[in-house]
């Protein structure tokens, strides 16, 4: 028996669980609460993609099919015959099976295999196993095809009848589907359901919903509970509520869910289980922003005094019952920051809570889990990795912050390096300043691959409007710095901004056009802006130009529908946006003109064809800040002593041979200041323990000996040192 049940309902992922429910169980793990946890959307993933479940699909009598349609269902054998086979591929058990899906001659091949014209130039560079994963992910997308055709119209992988979620501002139209007969997917997800209830008899139910495409199923699921264990409670919250449910009215919500909480949920959860758990029951009942029905009523209690946990005091993630060694890797599109999102498992942690910068006006920074910025000490995150490390036997890490702190990120590399630690991280992050060719080759010695990004609209007075605190010249020069450190950049780009001309939808096309010519952008994906209720823009749209379509909200209220007073139609720009973006992720078509994206008139382009380049043209900088740290990162380097003579003058000199990972180099100095570079390694050097020196404290010592520590600083020896990464200043 178990205290609490934590539920993630289909569908968010197939590759690695959403971490909600992990990091609630770590945190019930610290308070003795006995929990257990279900993604239930990998468990009906993996029961609906079986011999048995493609059965079941092939056996809805078919109707009116179209052509596609008619091709999978003759082969039909063929799909139940391999399907087991390529979903133990994609969880990397059979790795072997590789060379058959590649062979052409394996699996069934449908509509989604039309786009196999474009796959040598999209995966020429990869290897047999992404390949493979990619012809499999088609197989599967042909299955999901015939599945929305002919079984059920709501389905999809990542989501399930995510339009009855979105934007809902009535509650009406959920609860007549909830009132209808059981959906393919349904009978699936309830029977796995009742299993894990039966199993663990839980007093209350938690259900976390990230998505509107969660929704639905999370209804349904509460819906069950209430039908056949009717003493069990039944919560709801998640990204959904804290987003979308701030403004409920509607009481029918609590014919099925007991309780509605918004953000943080440790201390609301934790007040629920003291509720319904502990016998002995005070006067009044304490409730952390908790909606629920008094009296008839929808009410909105936050009566409890005691303050939301810190992010110390919540624990370490706890993946427990969540079965890791089935999830499952796809890789849909040739696009490589998706694949690091759904190829392979990460470990989900946050390295701060909250958005340090908090400004952009299109983003919701008025709620909590923006607002409120705490970030956690590097210590206690070290060791929150080495313990999921041990635990889940994967060294793969996602920090999923809103933009992850860069002074952070600083001293989270420096722990992991002095640790020893082997491990793979990536995030989300501004293109700040912060972000020096040093800072990045450091993050990328500690075992950083990507960094994800808002260039957003590529305009300077757009980015000043939005008060992203950026501008396209230093996006472009933290991009380079992020690239020639060898960690791969995405870019999430934005049109259709208020105000924005179809001049500088063009003109910040261009911009993005040139990022991806010099290398310095590697992935990316465009977004149509919308307008969201708890954002700037939404609060206050007449300062924006925007005219919003209000309508009464009694459910879900997060979108907004408006018109922007300019009258121009950004959605005619998607395509040519999109087409044009694929072929520069491939490295193709920089040459060809931005009209032969659009099938409209378009204006030209009013940015220097040379722009990015010259914004990457700087002077040396001979400036180093007195307190940066200075880091060696090399190991120590063999020395050979030797005399020099010239003009009938000898002094004794050193060649320095540093052999690095994947370089070796040389440099010469004098014979004492080479004893003193070895000598003052043992104090700069990463592996060591000690306390890191700073450049005012390193040209201190050098002073002891030496004159003009600027000039040695900045020699040509000690600028190859630099060049090289085997000294960083931070």
């Amino acid at each position: 028996m178990k205290d609490l049940l934590l539920i993630t309902p289909p569908f968010t992922q197939l590759n690695t669980p959403y971490p909600a429910t992990a990091y609630l169980k770590g945190f019930l793990n610290t308070k003795n609460i006995s929990s257990y946890q279900i993604d239930l959307g990998i468990e009906v993933i993996l029961e609906i993609f079986s011999k048995k479940g493609v059965t079941e699909i092939f056996n809805v009598k078919p109707e009116n099919l179209s052509e596609n349609a008619q091709r999978i269902f003759a082969l039909r054998e063929e799909y139940i015959k391999t399907i087991d086979e390529v979903i133990a591929f994609l969880q990397n058990k059979k790795p072997t099976l590789a060379r058959q899906i590649c062979s052409m001659n394996f699996l069934p091949e449908a509509s989604r295999f039309n786009q196999l014209d474009d796959m040598e130039y999209a995966f020429g560079n990869m290897g047999l196993q992404d390949k493979a994963k990619h012809l499999a992910t088609l197989y599967l997308e042909d299955l999901s095809d015939y599945i929305i055709e002919n079984v059920d119209e709501n389905f999809g992988f990542s989501r399930y009848a995510e339009r009855l979620g979105r934007s809902a501002n009535s509650f009406a139209e959920l609860y007549e589907k909830l009132q209808s007969e059981k959906t393919f997917v349904d009978n699936f997800t309830l029977e796995i359901l009742d299993k894990k209830l039966l199993e663990t008899q839980p007093k209350l139910v938690c259900f976390s919903v990230p998505f509107p495409g969660n929704l639905y199923s999370a209804f349904r699921c509460a819906q069950y509970i209430k039908n056949h264990y009717p003493n069990v409670k039944t919560a709801f919250g998640g990204g959904f509520a804290n987003t979308e449910l701030r403004d409920l009215k509607d009481k029918r919500v609590f014919e099925f869910f007991n309780y509605i909480t918004l953000d943080d949920g440790e201390l609301p959860i934790e007040l629920l289980f003291e509720n319904i758990c502990h016998s002995e029951q005070s006067e009044e009942s304490l409730f952390k922003r908790t909606f629920l029905l008094e009296n008839g009523e929808v009410v909105y209690k936050n009566n409890s005094e005691r303050h939301d946990y810190k992010q110390a005091e919540i624990g370490t993630p706890d993946y427990t019952d969540l079965p890791l060694d089935q999830y499952i890797s796809v890789i849909e599109i040739a696009n490589p920051m998706h694949s690091l999102w759904s190829d392979g498992r990460w470990n989900k942690l946050t390295m701060a809570h909250g958005c340090y910068w908090g400004k952009c006006t299109f983003c919701d920074i008025s709620l909590d889990y923006i607002k409120i910025y705490e970030p956690i000490a590097t210590k206690i995150l070290v060791d929150r990795m080495e313990e999921l490390i041990e635990k889940t036997g994967e060294n793969g890490f996602h920090f999923v912050d809103e933009a992850a702190p860069p002074a952070l990120m600083r001293e989270v590399a420096l722990e992991i390096l002095k640790r020893k630690l082997v491990v793979t991280w990536w995030t989300n992050i501004r293109f700040e300043k912060s972000f020096t060719r040093d800072l990045c080759f450091l993050l990328k010695l500690s075992g950083c691959v990507a960094v994800s990004g808002g260039l957003e609209v590529a305009s300077d007075r757009l980015l000043k409007l939005i008060n992203k605190g950026v501008s396209v010249a230093q996006v472009a020069k933290v991009t380079r710095n992020f690239t020639e450190a060898g960690i791969m950049v995405h870019s999430y780009l934005m049109y259709g901004y208020p105000t924005q001309t179809e001049q500088e939808t063009i003109d910040s096309l261009e911009m993005v056009r040139q990022m991806f010519e010099m290398g310095i952008l590697q992935s990316g994906f465009w977004h149509q802006f919308a307008m969201t209720a708890h954002s700037p823009v939404g609060k206050n749209p007449e300062e924006f130009g925007v005219v919003p379509h209000l309508k009464e909200i009694t459910f879900a209220n997060n979108d907004i529908e408006f018109q922007d007073k300019s009258g121009i139609d950004h959605s005619k720009f998607s395509f040519g946006l999109k087409k044009s973006l694929f072929n520069y992720m491939h490295g193709i078509c920089f040459e060809n003109p931005l009209q032969e994206w659009f099938e409209f008139r378009i204006p030209k382009t009013k940015i220097h064809p040379d722009y990015i380049h010259d914004c990457l043209l700087e002077e040396e900088n001979f400036n180093t800040k007195p307190n940066a740290k200075i880091i060696w990162t090399g190991t120590k380097p063999l020395a050979n002593f030797f005399t020099k003579t010239k003009k009938g003058n000898s002094w004794e000199m050193a060649t320095l041979t540093f052999h690095e990972k994947t370089n070796s180099f040389s440099i010469n100095l004098d014979k004492e200041k080479a004893n003193w570079l070895l000598e003052i390694i043992d104090n700069i050097a990463l592996s060591k323990q000690n306390k890191i020196l700073n450049f005012n404290e390193l040209k201190s010592k050098f002073e002891l000996n030496f004159d003009d520590f600027e000039l040695f600083w900045y020699s040509k020896p000690i600028q190859t040192l630099k060049d090289n990464g085997v000294i960083l200043s931070l």
